[in-house]
């Protein structure tokens, strides 16, 4: 079972930037599909953005095409989530997942990190 654990969360300013990474043990994530997701306060929880286990293919949410990116590192097994333009309505906490059945994230990822807060400021 593999353990994903996010990181780079924090409190930022609207307009700033973060990058937040997801580093993976007890397995390889090479196989996995990964995936970022999202929950703000009262709201349900949502797709943020994904990549395919080569890398090759991403997609993301409308409402963070072309501020977010995500990228992945299989040599050290890790996954990022590079946030730029950062508005208040991004404020959630961004969970990590993955699944090593998909070669893209298609349906819910099975396995998943605890999250880490990203909270901007007006």
């Amino acid at each position: 079972q593999v353990v994903l654990v996010e990181s780079g969360g924090g409190l930022v300013q609207a307009g700033d930037s973060l990058q937040l990474s997801c580093a993976a043990t007890g397995r390889t994530i090479s196989s996995y599909a990964m995936a970022w997701f999202r929950q703000a306060p009262g709201k349900e929880r949502e797709f943020v953005a994904s990549i395919s286990r080569g890398g090759g293919i991403s997609s993301y949410a409308p409402s963070v095409e072309g501020r977010f990116t995500i990228s992945r590192d299989n040599f050290k097994n890790s996954v990022y989530l590079q946030m730029n333009s950062l508005k208040p309505e991004d404020t959630a906490v961004y969970y990590c997942a993955g699944d090593p059945a998909l070669a893209v994230i298609s349906t819910t990822p099975r396995d998943w990190g605890q999250g880490t807060q990203v909270t901007v400021s007006s």
